[in-house]
C-alpha cells in the first residue's frame, strides 16, 4: 500500500505545524520519521490516520483521496500503534485483540471462528498466547504494548503506522516489538526518537524540522555526523558495521 501527501498544512493557535509537506511512503518499505520534538512527525501521522484534519493539502492511499474512504474502509487499509500509556481495559487479553476485527463486522455482529483464529494467531506472533485469558489491566507496560500490536495485526491491513510506539518501553520490549513489525513486511510508517533504532530497522528515513522535510534517504545517507549536529546540536561518531549498517555514538 502506498501513501502520498501533497502540500499538507496544519496550524494550531496561529502556529503552522506542517508547512506544505509533500511526500511518498513506498509500498512494502519501513519508513522512519525522525527529528527534534515539535518537528511535526506525530502531527503528520495523526493526519494520515484521521485523528487530525489538515487545513490544506491532500492525502492519498493507493491513489485515492483519504476522505473518499469511510472510517471503516480506512481501518481495513491501515492499523495504528501509538505511544504506550498503560491502558486500564478491564477485559481479557483475547477480547482486546478481537477489537482489531471490528472493521470487518456489522454493528452488533458477534465474532466468529475466523475472528478467534486470527486473534489467536496474532497473539502467537507477539509471543503472548499464554496470556489469552489474563486480565489486560494486570499486564506490564511492555506486555500491554505487545497486546496492542497484536490487536493492530488482527486488522489484517497492508500498512502499519507507529506513532512513537516504543517510548517509555525497556530496550528489550522495544526490540521485540520492532522485530515483529519488521518481519511482517508491511508498509510501515514510524515516528522514532532513537536514531540507532531508526538506523537498524528503517529502509528509508524522512528527517523533519520545524514542520518541513529537510532530508530523505537511507539511514546511511541521512545519518551523517554533520547532519546529526545540524538537527540535534550534538556531536557524534558514525561507526559503519561489517553488514553495512551504522551505529551512532554520541560524544
Amino acid at each position: 500500500m502506498k501513501i502520498n501527501l501533497e502540500e499538507l498544512r496544519i496550524q494550531f493557535s496561529g502556529k503552522e505545524i506542517l508547512k506544505g509537506v509533500t511526500l511518498e511512503f513506498p509500498a512494502g518499505k519501513f519508513t522512519g520519521l525522525i527529528g527534534p520534538n515539535g518537528s511535526g512527525k506525530s502531527t503528520m501521522l495523526k493526519c494520515i490516520y484521521r485523528i487530525l484534519q489538515p487545513d490544506r493539502g491532500a492525502i492519498y492511499i493507493d491513489g485515492k483521496a483519504l476522505e473518499e474512504y469511510s472510517v471503516r474502509e480506512t481501518a481495513r487499509k491501515q492499523a495504528v500503534l501509538a505511544q504506550h500509556n498503560y491502558y486500564n481495559f478491564d477485559f481479557e487479553v483475547l477480547d482486546v485483540v478481537l477489537m482489531g476485527r471490528s472493521p470487518y463486522k456489522r454493528p452488533m455482529e458477534a465474532d466468529d471462528e475466523e475472528d478467534y483464529a486470527i486473534a489467536r494467531e496474532c497473539l502467537a506472533v507477539v509471543g503472548m498466547s499464554a496470556f489469552a485469558h489474563s486480565s489486560f489491566a494486570l499486564l506490564s507496560g511492555g506486555e500491554q504494548q505487545r497486546i496492542m500490536l497484536a490487536r493492530a495485526l488482527a486488522q489484517k491491513t497492508e500498512c502499519l503506522i507507529l506513532d512513537e510506539p516504543t517510548n517509555h518501553l525497556d530496550i528489550k520490549y522495544q526490540l521485540q516489538l520492532l522485530n515483529i513489525v519488521k518481519s511482517r513486511k508491511l508498509t510501515v510508517v514510524a515516528a522514532l526518537h532513537d536514531l540507532n533504532i531508526a538506523a537498524a530497522y528503517c529502509d528509508m528515513l524522512v528527517a523533519m524540522k520545524n514542520g518541513s522535510i529537510v532530508k530523505i534517504g537511507t539511514p546511511q545517507e541521512v545519518l551523517t555526523r554533520e547532519f546529526i549536529h545540524e538537527m540535534y546540536e550534538v556531536e557524534s561518531e558514525i561507526i559503519r558495521r561489517s553488514d553495512g549498517r551504522i551505529l551512532i555514538v554520541y560524544e
